[in-house]
Formats: C-alpha cells, sequence, structure tokens
C-alpha cells in the first residue's frame, strides 16, 4: 500500500482543541470577506474534537478507504483536469462539476492553496490524519454540487450543516451557527433560515458519508444516480429560503450562479 508505514495520527500532532475566542476572532475576519477562506481553516482548528478523530481513525480501517490509499491518485489533479471528463455525458457528476467550477472561477487547487495559507508545509504531519483531512478539503466542491447548495452566503451555511453533521467537527457547526444568525438578523426570516439550516443538519445525517466514497470513480455516472446512490435528498427549505431573499434583493445570489435553482 502506498501509504503503508505512515502512523494514523503523528505522535507531535494536537488533535483537539478549544479556543472560542480565537474562533470568534477568525469568524469576524470571515464575516468581513466570505472569499477568505482561510479564515474557516482557523476556526476548525481553533475548534477540533474528538468526534471527528474517532469517525477519521474508523473510516481508515475500512476496505474502501485501504483502496483509496492503495490507488493513491490525486484527488486534486484530477478533479481540475476538465478534459479528463470532456468524454462525460452531459448529465454525468463530472460535466456538472467541472460546469460549475468553471462558472464560480474555482480550482480545487485553489482551495488546498488557502489552506496552505493556514499551514504551511513545515507544519504538516506525514500521517492518515492529513490525508483524511485533505480529502475532506478537496471534496469540498463536489459537496456542492452533488447536495445542490450553492455559493451563496445560505447556500454556503446549510452545506457546513450538511458537512458538520458527516465529519463531526466543531468549529465547522461554529461557523453555521453563528453565520445563519448574522443572517437571520440581517433578512429578518428568521424561521425560514432557522429551517433551510436544520434540513441541510438532517440531509447530512441521512446521506452516506460522502468523503468515504469513491467519488472519482463515479464522475461518469449520472448525478441523479449517483445522488440516489448517497442517500442525498433534495434542499427543498433552502430553494424556499432564496426565494424569500430574492423577494427582499433581486440581486440575491445571481453573482454566483444557483446550482440547486438549475437542478
Amino acid at each position: 500500500m502506498a501509504m503503508a508505514g505512515k502512523p494514523v495520527v503523528h505522535p507531535e500532532r494536537k488533535v483537539t482543541g478549544f479556543r472560542p475566542l480565537k474562533a470568534l476572532h477568525h469568524f469576524g475576519r470571515l464575516v468581513k470577506d466570505k472569499e477568505d477562506t482561510e479564515q474557516v481553516f482557523h476556526i476548525i482548528e481553533a475548534l477540533k474534537g474528538r468526534k471527528s478523530l474517532r469517525q477519521m481513525k474508523a473510516f481508515v480501517a475500512t476496505d474502501e478507504a485501504r483502496h483509496l490509499m492503495q490507488r493513491d491518485e490525486d484527488l486534486v489533479t484530477s478533479l481540475d483536469d476538465h478534459a479528463r471528463w470532456a468524454h462525460c455525458a452531459p448529465n454525468s457528476l463530472a460535466r456538472h462539476y467541472v460546469d460549475f467550477m468553471e462558472r464560480e472561477g474555482l480550482t480545487a487547487a485553489g482551495l488546498v492553496a488557502e489552506s496552505h495559507k493556514f499551514k504551511p508545509r513545515e507544519e504538516r504531519f506525514d500521517d492518515l490524519y492529513e490525508w483524511y483531512v485533505e480529502r475532506l478539503r478537496d471534496t469540498h466542491d463536489l459537496f456542492h454540487v452533488l447536495t445542490g447548495y450553492g455559493r451563496d452566503p445560505l447556500g454556503e451555511l446549510c452545506l457546513l450543516g450538511f458537512s458538520y453533521e458527516q465529519n463531526h467537527n466543531p468549529g465547522v457547526l461554529f461557523i453555521a451557527l453563528l453565520g445563519a444568525r448574522k443572517t437571520k438578523q440581517e433578512s429578518g426570516l428568521r424561521e425560514p433560515v432557522d429551517a433551510a439550516i436544520r434540513e441541510g443538519r438532517r440531509l447530512g445525517r441521512e446521506a452516506k458519508k460522502l468523503a468515504h466514497q469513491d467519488l472519482l470513480a463515479m464522475l461518469p455516472d449520472d448525478i441523479d444516480e449517483v445522488r440516489a446512490r448517497l442517500d442525498l435528498g433534495t434542499p427543498r427549505a433552502y430553494r424556499r429560503c432564496v426565494e424569500l431573499f430574492r423577494e427582499l434583493n433581486p440581486q440575491y445570489g445571481l453573482l454566483e450562479e444557483r446550482l440547486a435553482l438549475a437542478a
């Protein structure tokens, strides 16, 4: 196996932390610029807990994880090689993903670069924990495509709620709940926002663990079939809330094409 010999968790790695004031500081910076993705990594680091560590350990012991590690395919390079997926059918997961990334001006490598601002190479550990955390990071935009949550502010918050129930990182839930509070204050739409966040969390609990799947193998498949295979529900409360936001502000989310509305 390509990763044989690597420790599950490097003995010098600190795998838990609870620094809420540090998390609040970085959340304030994220509020000022929602594209400043580096702040997300700071918040996650400040509030990381043992539940996600236990899930990681359980996953890397499975045959599915061993298969992924043995294949040792560069997920970021594969996702950013859009020409590789050009032959896929129009309704394939691959084509939806490529369309989403090109429309939004994103690359998987760009998210990696943001994470490296937070933690340069010399501060990272060569263990399976690192492989797992990187997998969670590198599949984030695939989560957008699979779940139907857009990159508008509410879509990001709902996806964070979904992701928390999948991966159990307290920092992710922290951002989702504080972000929802701010959104409710600004819009006055308390219950619709709460309903969308609750729905995101429920859908995350009900779905299979997305980051634990062989998503590269699924890219050529029909996206509707993949969603059914992964037990992914439809974010109806989110879509209704987006419609309400647009009644208040017709420009809401129009600069970012809403995958959920086009699905």
